[in-house]
């Protein structure tokens, strides 16, 4: 098959005369997938027969882990390495090449401390890369090993302390520079003909490696914005929230080198395409942004890197972990949100006016944009619309307030304070039973909660209506989904920041109740229902 890339490295000396491309073998990714599947329903039943045949004296001997290991591993490899091996061969090895490594794993950390495992295990990985022929699978082995060598680092690191930002910026920095120091092996020593398998799979490996460290980056930033609010229950969500820097400034070295490695970054950009030094502002701006942002200027670097050298996945990677850190900075508590807000729009602005300036057309090309009536017809139909709906919505809720029956709930302990959208309170109403779950929220019905009021208009739950008739002095109100349960009219009373200690007095909630159950959160009052 004739190539024009082969003929010119044929021309140029740097493949033998005699080469050729082959024509890949065509798998469509469903069968890919059935035949994945088959191999791993297969080969789970056989690991296990083979583990009970080996029995728990073999495995929980000191050289049983390693002996068994390395025989499950070498039969991976083997038939990985095999040419032009089935598909089902070829998945069936893949369970295998995991099991193979568990075991030494389990060895090697019952008998060894856990730094030194970790080291034995990643460096297992880098040797199994030029072991498997496989692009994919080196990249995981990558991945693998830069976590294997990150944990090794953090437990060789561990003084005591708390600071565990601290620690995990640390390690993540340490594998950047051996990252850097990988790419500049690549570029002066591998980047030749002769050297190419030997430069596949180094491309490869530290692709998996650059992975795990814009991933660990990003997570040592915390909870991107907005991302919050559809991860506030979970559990990563906590554990994003723990390793989080409470102050992106705290620390004056870390901010240091953040700053450095951005403008690093915008050196070898301007390097590279001397038509961006004209733009050097925009670099400035960057420059500024990471030394907020401690984890950023690392980025920052790896996203030029991957854009000099064409890899187009880890510069995709590397922008969509520099677009978390960022939303992530909205997070800071040593901040207010009105500087914050400031600071991206600020930076936001000057950065767009440089992108505008960088692809706006020549004077002499630019043609005058001539907007047609129906465009126009269309645009002003939109506005009114918007306006419309706005304004109905506004109107419905006016009217509640003048017209609904004054109502006071009492309210339970509550988390006082959020970031979301300003500063607001998390409110908790007190209901001394547990309302039903949110099951279809799309269905139209809601649940109705009955309720007593007293002389003073204070409410008192009494039960979740199931169509019961009412005593005279009962009514409802009807219950709103939020966040996966039923919750009276809403969970937040918004207010303007700084005025915490205001609204932390606060006692009751005061609604507003129309008799078909509809209702509005109108105020919160104190003690004695008193305003506030």
């Amino acid at each position: 098959m004739s190539h024009p890339l082969l003929e010119k490295a044929i021309a140029a000396g740097l493949v033998p005369g005699d080469a050729h491309v082959e024509t890949p073998e065509s798998r469509p990714w469903p069968v890919v997938l059935l035949t994945a599947l088959g191999a791993w329903l297969a080969a789970i039943p056989l690991l296990i027969v083979i583990g009970l045949m080996l029995g728990d004296t073999i495995i929980h001997s000191v050289a049983g882990p390693y002996f068994v290991g390395v025989l499950v591993l070498a039969a991976a490899i083997l038939l990985l390495r095999g040419q032009d091996i089935p598909l089902f061969v070829e998945q069936l090895a893949i369970p295998a090449l995991m099991v193979g490594p568990a075991l030494i794993a389990y060895g090697l950390f019952t008998h060894l401390p856990s730094a030194l495992a970790c080291t034995l295990l990643a460096l297992l990985a880098g040797g199994l890369t030029w072991a498997i022929p496989r692009p994919w699978l080196r990249v995981l082995l990558g991945a693998a090993s830069a976590a294997l060598t990150g944990c090794s680092i953090l437990i060789w690191i561990k003084n005591g302390h708390s600071d565990t930002h601290s620690e995990l910026w640390l390690a993540l920095h340490t594998l950047f520079l051996l990252w850097l120091l990988a790419c500049a092996v690549q570029y002066k020593i591998l980047n030749n003909g002769a050297k190419a398998l030997i430069a596949a799979a180094f491309e490869s490996f530290f692709t998996g490696w650059l992975l795990v460290i814009l991933a660990g980056l990003a997570f040592s930033s915390g909870m991107t914005f907005l991302a919050g609010a559809s991860l506030s229950n979970s559990v990563f969500a906590e554990i994003m929230h723990e390793a989080a820097p409470q102050s992106a400034t705290s620390h004056s070295l870390f901010a240091l080198s953040s700053t450095l490695l951005a403008l690093a970054a915008a050196l070898l950009m301007g390097r590279s395409w001397p038509a961006l030094r004209s733009y050097a502002f925009a670099a400035v701006i960057l420059a500024a942004l990471a030394w907020l942002m401690p984890a950023l200027g690392a980025v920052l670097l790896a996203l030029s890197i991957s854009l000099m050298a064409g890899r187009w996945r880890t510069a995709s990677s590397a922008g969509l972990a520099c677009a978390w850190m960022i939303g992530a900075f909205y997070y800071q508590l040593d901040w207010t949100l009105a500087n914050k807000a400031l600071l991206f729009m600020l930076a936001g602005s000057l950065l767009g006016a440089i992108a505008w300036r960088a692809l706006a057309p020549p004077a002499a090309a630019s043609t005058r944009t001539m907007i047609s009536p129906q465009q126009k017809w269309g645009i002003a139909l939109t506005a009114a619309c918007v306006l419309l709906a706005a304004n109905i919505g506004i109107w419905q809720k006016e009217n509640l307030i003048a017209r609904g029956q004054p109502l006071y709930i009492s309210l339970a302990p509550a988390d006082p304070r959020s970031l979301m959208q300003g500063d607001f309170m998390q409110l908790n109403f007190q209901i001394p039973f547990d309302t039903p779950a949110v099951g279809d929220i799309s269905n139209p019905s809601r649940p109705f909660l009955v309720m007593k009021r007293d002389k003073q208009n204070i409410g008192s739950a009494q039960r979740i209506d199931h169509g019961e008739p009412l005593a005279a002095d009962e009514f409802k109100i009807e219950l709103s989904p939020k966040n996966g349960r039923w919750v009276l009219v809403t969970d937040a009373w918004f207010f303007k920041e700084g005025e915490a200690s205001r609204w932390a007095q606060a006692r009751y909630g005061e609604f507003r109740v129309m008799p078909d159950g509809k209702a509005l959160l109108v105020g919160l009052r104190g003690d004695g229902l008193k305003g506030l």
